[in-house]
C-alpha cells in the first residue's frame, strides 16, 4: 500500500483584493459529502490580523518535519476544515506527524453563516499564505470555507487543478491524536510575559534529551533537571513554532498527558484559540502510538455508526450520554464506541469544554480503517489460526500465539497486559499494543 495519497482541487485557495475590502476563498476537497454544498462557511472575520497569523503558524507546522531528512520531505500538506457548530476549526500535522495544530475561530470571532455543516481539506497554496501576511489589524476581509458561486465571475475565473500529496500517516495521526487529548488535563496557566519568559528558556539547536517546565515563584522556565510536578516535554524545540505568536496573546494554557506520552500547549486571542499537541519525542509521531488499537479490538455494528454520523452530523457535537439515551445503548459500552469513533476519524476533542466534536475526515471509512497494519497482522493471526488460550478465568489470561519460528506468550491480568515479543520488550505498551495481545484481546471478545 502507498504511503502517498494524491488528490486534487479545482480551483486554488485566494485571498482577493478589492476597494471594499478583501475575501478569503479557501478551495475544497473531500472523498465523501453528505450532498453537495457550494459552502461550508461564508461571512466577515471579526479579527482577521490574528486569524491571519494563526492560519500561516498552521501552515508552518504543516510544513515542518523533526525526524525526517530534506530528501524524504514531500510537498506542502493542505490542513483540514471543520464548520459547523456555531465554530470553524482548522487541523493539521508535522510531515513527521510528531506535532499537531489547530485554529479554532469561536463564536464571536466571526460575523456569518454556514450554509452546511461539513469537514473537508482546504488548499493552503503559498500565493495564499503570501497574501495572509500583508493582512492588516483593520482591515475587512471575508472568508468562505468552499465555493460561493454568487462571488466568483465564471468567465474570468482560472481552472487550476493542483495535485496535493497527503502522507497516510498524517490521517492516522489525526485518528489518534484525539485520544490523547482527551486524557489531557490543564496544570498551568500563564500570561502574555510569563509565555514570553518560558519561551526564552527554550535551550537553542535540538537537545535530545527531555525538558522539564517547572515554576519558580511565578516565573516559568524549561530545566534539563527534573522536578517535583514538572512538567516532561521531549523536542522542546518544537514548542518554537508557536513562538511568532506569543506576543498577541492574552493567555497560554499548558495540558498535558497523564502519562506525558504528549503535552498540549493552547494561545487565546478573545475568540480564537490556537492549539498546539507534541508527542512524547521528536522522533515519536502521533501516527505510530497505537493509542486508537485497543478500540478497535471490539466490532460495532453498523447501525450503530449509522446512528452516531445521522446524530453527529446533525448536532455537530457528540454527546455520549444523550446518544445513548436517544439509541438505547449500554452506557458501559459507549466508551468503546467513543475510542472506535476517534479512529474512524469521525471525532475531535476540544480541550476547553471537555467534550468529543463531530468531525467526518475528508476520506472513505475504508480507507481509514484500512490504516492500522497491528491490527490487520492480529486479524491475520486469527484466519490462520495462531492463537491459542491456554487459560481463562475472571482476573487472568494465558495465550500461546505463534509467530515466525518461535511462540509468543501472552498473559492478560486483570488491567495488565504482557508478551514475550520484541515489540513489548521495546516498547513496555507505552506504543500501544503488539499484535499478539490485540490477537488474543480480539479472540476473547468474539468469544
Amino acid at each position: 500500500m502507498s504511503d502517498i495519497i494524491t488528490y486534487q482541487y479545482q480551483n486554488p485557495s485566494a485571498l482577493l483584493k478589492s476597494a471594499t475590502g478583501d475575501e478569503l476563498f479557501l478551495s475544497k476537497y473531500s472523498e465523501v459529502q453528505k450532498k453537495e454544498a457550494p459552502c461550508f462557511f461564508w461571512g466577515r472575520l471579526e479579527d482577521p490580523f490574528i486569524t491571519a497569523r494563526c492560519l500561516i503558524t498552521l501552515s508552518n507546522v504543516v510544513q515542518s518535519s523533526f525526524s525526517l531528512s530534506p530528501f524524504e520531505m514531500a510537498k506542502l500538506k493542505d490542513p483540514i476544515v471543520t464548520a459547523g457548530h456555531e465554530k470553524i476549526r482548522f487541523e493539521g500535522f508535522s510531515h513527521c506527524a510528531g506535532v499537531y495544530a489547530r485554529v479554532d475561530v469561536l463564536p464571536g470571532g466571526y460575523d456569518g453563516e454556514f450554509p452546511e455543516n461539513g469537514t473537508t481539506n482546504v488548499d493552503f497554496n503559498q500565493p495564499m499564505i503570501s497574501a495572509l501576511s500583508r493582512v492588516a489589524r483593520n482591515e475587512k476581509v471575508m472568508l468562505s470555507v468552499g465555493k460561493k458561486e454568487v462571488a466568483i465571475s465564471k468567465g474570468t475565473e482560472k481552472v487550476v487543478e493542483r495535485k496535493v500529496p497527503l502522507p497516510v500517516k498524517w490521517i492516522k495521526g489525526l485518528t489518534s491524536v484525539q485520544l490523547f487529548l482527551a486524557e489531557a488535563e490543564q496544570v498551568f496557566s500563564f500570561n502574555r510575559v510569563q509565555a514570553l519568559q518560558l519561551f526564552q528558556s527554550i535551550p537553542a539547536g535540538k537537545p535530545k534529551a527531555d525538558y522539564y517546565l517547572i515554576v519558580r515563584g511565578n516565573k516559568p522556565m524549561f530545566s534539563p533537571v527534573k522536578a517535583v510536578n514538572a512538567i516532561c516535554v521531549g523536542g522542546v524545540q518544537r514548542l518554537k513554532l508557536i513562538e511568532p505568536l506569543l506576543a498577541y496573546a492574552d493567555e497560554l494554557r499548558v495540558f498535558p498527558h497523564p502519562q506525558m506520552q504528549s503535552t498540549t500547549w493552547q494561545l487565546y486571542f478573545g475568540k480564537i484559540r490556537f492549539s498546539l499537541s507534541l508527542s512524547r519525542d521528536s522522533w515519536r509521531g502521533f501516527s505510530g502510538e497505537g493509542a486508537a488499537l485497543e478500540s478497535l479490538i471490539e466490532d460495532v455494528p453498523d447501525t450503530w455508526i449509522d446512528a452516531v454520523d445521522k446524530y453527529s452530523y446533525a448536532n455537530q457535537v457528540f454527546n455520549p450520554v444523550m446518544l445513548a439515551a436517544e439509541e438505547g445503548l449500554d452506557l458501559q459500552r459507549i466508551d468503546n464506541i467513543t475510542g472506535r469513533l476517534s479512529a474512524m476519524g469521525l471525532l475531535g476533542y476540544d480541550l476547553d469544554e471537555n467534550h468529543f466534536f463531530y468531525r467526518r475526515l475528508p476520506f472513505k471509512l475504508s480507507r481509514i480503517l484500512s490504516l492500522n497494519p497491528r491490527m490487520k497482522d492480529a486479524e491475520k493471526l486469527l484466519e490462520e489460526n495462531k492463537v491459542e488460550i491456554l487459560l481463562r478465568n475472571d482476573n487472568r489470561v494465558e495465550a500461546k500465539v505463534a509467530g515466525s519460528g518461535v511462540h509468543h506468550t501472552v498473559i492478560l491480568d486483570g488491567e495488565q497486559e504482557r508478551c514475550t515479543c520484541t515489540w513489548f520488550s521495546r516498547h513496555q505498551g507505552e506504543r500501544g499494543l503488539c499484535k499478539h495481545v490485540l490477537a488474543v484481546k480480539k479472540k476473547l471478545a468474539q468469544g
